[in-house]
């Protein structure tokens, strides 16, 4: 039987650096690019998802809105 070329879970661990890399926002366009790089299955970027955005609060993909008052 054939080996991967990659071990199982190295594409989650080079996809967690990744993201560390980026500047520590994490958010959801960042997943999705983090998903698309390192070939990640269905269930490894639900986990980046649940762990990252959802456990430690997204970063919102666009700039806060200013607010009136000030």
């Amino acid at each position: 039987m054939l080996q991967p070329l990659i071990p199982e879970g190295e594409s989650l661990r080079r996809a967690l650096r990744w993201i560390a890399d980026q500047g520590g926002h994490c958010t959801l366009s960042i997943v999705e690019q983090a998903s698309l790089l390192f070939d990640l299955n269905p269930r490894d970027e639900e986990f980046l998802l649940r762990q990252l955005v959802h456990h430690h609060g997204a970063a919102s993909d666009t700039p806060a809105a200013q607010d009136p008052g000030n």
